[in-house]
């Protein structure tokens, strides 16, 4: 594999979840399962490809949101590369895995986007990093993750708690997950419904969502079709925090995000 193609799938992630900056993809711990043979559904290094990806807005007057775009993806021993976020293992073995993560959560609001949303303040992007880990059974894959804002933008945090069910026969990938998504109230007000006093109007109140609780559930499948080509589709749900989906600017009850692409591997 040349530096090149290297470059190629970084740039074209990096597009990929910038276009999209607004959807809340993962795909779990599908980097665990990564094995380097040509049936593996989840193969080791880098996948370049085009996907299909589309969800609900967010805010109040925003369109839902359909993009056909390339994309890339990277699972190596040590290293998963996914667009916006990253892990570094520093353990991996067949009980337990050890990471370290970091993520640029892009902005999410722009008041320009809707009438509606005139005099909001725009919610810019921030840099976030936390650590990881991951109980390895051979049922389930269950995941605690923390992430803090580091680059003073929003200020917030978010735990997630997570259980992956990996079912893999043969060249087929089969994976629903499920967990809670904890926010602090300032990464919650930030990009999850918050209006300050300064942003209030008669028809838009001022709003506190406090820390947020959010169920939230998945499914991640992929099929490869030969040594060189896969398919992959995820689809995930979250059920917003009553604090979230009653904030005067927040448009659903959740949000839901499904994405499906073609790529090919080395």
């Amino acid at each position: 594999m040349t530096l090149n193609r290297n470059a190629l799938a970084a740039l074209s992630a990096l597009w990929l979840f910038s276009t999209c900056a607004a959807a809340e993809v993962d795909l779990g711990s599908m980097d665990i399962l990564a094995r380097d043979n040509p049936q593996s559904p989840v193969p080791k290094g880098f996948v370049v490809g085009a996907a299909a990806l589309g969800g609900q807005a967010r805010y109040k007057d925003q369109d839902n949101s359909a993009y056909f775009i390339p994309g890339g993806l990277y699972f190596g021993d040590n290293l998963m590369y996914l667009g916006d976020r990253a892990r570094y293992y520093f353990r991996l073995d067949d009980n337990v895995a050890l990471y370290g993560y970091g993520r640029y959560r892009f902005g999410n609001l722009d008041p320009s986007d809707a009438d509606f949303l005139h005099g909001m303040d725009k919610r810019k992007g921030e840099f976030e990093a936390g650590i990881g880990g991951t109980i390895i059974t051979p049922y389930a894959l269950l995941t605690a993750r923390f992430a803090s804002d580091v680059t003073g933008r929003s200020n917030g945090q978010e735990l997630l708690l997570w259980a992956d069910f990996p079912i893999v026969r043969d060249n087929l990938l089969v994976m629903p997950g499920m967990g809670m998504m904890i926010r602090s109230h300032n990464m919650a007000n930030y990009y999850f419904g918050g209006v300050s006093k300064e942003e209030a109007t008669p028809q838009r109140k001022a709003w506190d969502t406090g820390t947020t609780f959010s169920p939230m559930a998945a499914v991640v499948t992929s099929y490869r079709f030969s040594p060189h080509w896969l398919g992959l589709f995820a689809a995930n749900y979250e059920l917003y925090d009553k604090d979230i989906a009653d904030s005067p600017i927040v448009q659903h009850s959740g949000e839901f995000y499904v994405i499906a692409g073609v790529g090919y591997t080395w």
